[in-house]
């Protein structure tokens, strides 16, 4: 069977689409008004679809972002995304064909690594991926949770409601201080925005007007943001059953992030909050009285990395003090691979130079986009036989060396 691989043209946008909802479960019809609410998000050129007789049958595109690594440089990154393969095509190479034309379109660029959204674990070990945020998912029993829901407002700053004008005008700004400060974050585009405000609405996924609540201190400065959503809206027995469902919350202080938290809590008539997808070490259960009233609903692995520049992505970052270890990395797809020196000096500051030097620890390029954002620990790796140790001691000082004191966070899907 002849199987065509190649970039889009403006015709073939209709088919590929319907690919990606027929591989996503989603109704596969494309409307004219879809097709032009979509179009301008999409760089053909990074836009991949294989054809079958003239039918799309896989799917694959990627976009420029840039993620912020620990210290707060911004790393050019290749964003992939609508990775899909029809039920009919699988088990032929498909998705790791497309991948590897990506990778490498990617590497020639200068992006120093690439970042997806797995939704399912298993696929993307294999080119190289490895998980490198986390997500925590939290509903909370408020009645239970212990906070007192007459709160009258934070002792400093103010906290007021916005409207979805408002927050595109100030939530950019917002925004690019806040991602400085989260190693794992992305930037938002103006698409981003204007999705998230109701300027652009997507025909197959109509917007529904969320609560936008602004956090400003008392300079005036907006210092934090949360949107949240009443889902469930309903009295039994004169007695209010509302659940509250977390959009975003970001926060550049820590007076900002516990204020519009202790906000979300008392809220009248709230009995069931559903935090949303927060970083894992999130603030918010030590917040309650009782921490036992916000169960985890979903602990899970959210962004994975794969390096493409070794020095490049290991320089971009901060350390732990002074240090030196010796990588052998083992990359199949030929991409990074190789033995490096990091140094890193008492500043944290890195170079990253290929050598012969005798390893301290090998390791496959998949573990690296592991351990790369500072969430992962190598001793435990090193147990599981993801990471041999070469050199006694040599995992504690790498975990010395990259280990972050608040773990990573992905807040955005892509």
């Amino acid at each position: 069977m002849s199987l065509d691989l190649r970039p889009l043209d403006e015709s073939d946008l209709p088919d590929w689409l319907r690919a990606v909802n027929n591989a996503f479960l989603m109704p596969p019809t494309v409307t004219p008004e879809e097709l032009a609410a979509r179009r301008p998000g999409m760089d053909l050129d990074r836009t991949q679809g294989v054809f079958d007789e003239g039918r799309c049958v896989a799917t694959f595109r990627s976009m420029p972002r840039e993620l912020t690594v620990p210290g707060g440089e911004r790393l050019a990154a290749a964003a992939v995304t609508n990775v899909a393969v029809t039920a009919t095509h699988r088990r032929r190479g498909l998705a790791t064909r497309m991948m590897s034309h990506d990778l490498a379109g990617a590497k020639e660029r200068g992006e120093a690594v690439a970042i997806l959204i797995a939704a399912e674990y298993p696929i993307y070990g294999r080119y190289g991926f490895g998980p490198a945020t986390w997500i925590n998912e939290w509903d909370v029993d408020v009645p239970r949770a212990g906070l007192d829901r007459r709160w009258a407002g934070p002792a400093e700053g103010r906290i007021d409601l916005m409207t979805p004008a408002e927050i595109r005008k100030i939530g950019p700004e917002l925004h690019e201080r806040f991602r400085r400060l989260t190693p794992g974050a992305i930037n938002r585009d103006d698409r981003w925005w204007d999705l998230d405000t109701g300027q652009l609405v997507f025909p197959s996924n109509p917007w529904k007007e969320p609560f936008y609540a602004v956090y400003r201190d008392d300079s005036g400065r907006v210092d934090g943001l949360a949107t949240y959503s009443v889902t469930e809206h309903r009295w039994a027995n004169k007695f209010p059953r509302m659940t509250l469902e977390t959009g975003k919350l970001i926060a550049v202080s820590p007076a900002a992030e516990l204020a519009l938290w202790r906000y979300l809590f008392s809220i009248d008539w709230i009995t069931e909050l559903k935090s949303g997808f927060r970083a894992p070490d999130d603030i918010m259960p030590l917040l309650l009285g009782d921490p036992r009233a916000a169960k985890v609903e979903t602990n899970a692995d959210f962004m994975w990395l794969r390096v493409l520049d070794t020095p490049r992505a290991l320089e971009a970052r901060t350390y732990t003090g002074a240090g030196s270890l010796v990588l052998d990395l083992h990359d199949a797809a030929g991409l990074a691979g190789g033995r490096f020196r990091l140094e890193t000096d008492a500043d944290g500051r890195a170079s990253c130079t290929p050598t012969r030097d005798d390893a301290d620890l090998s390791l496959d390029i998949a573990e690296l986009g592991t351990l790369y954002l500072g969430d992962e620990s190598v001793q435990r790796l090193s147990v599981l036989g993801r990471v041999t140790e070469e050199r006694p001691g040599a995992a504690t000082r790498a975990d010395t060396l990259l280990r972050t004191p608040r773990r990573p966070w992905t807040p955005d899907g892509f």
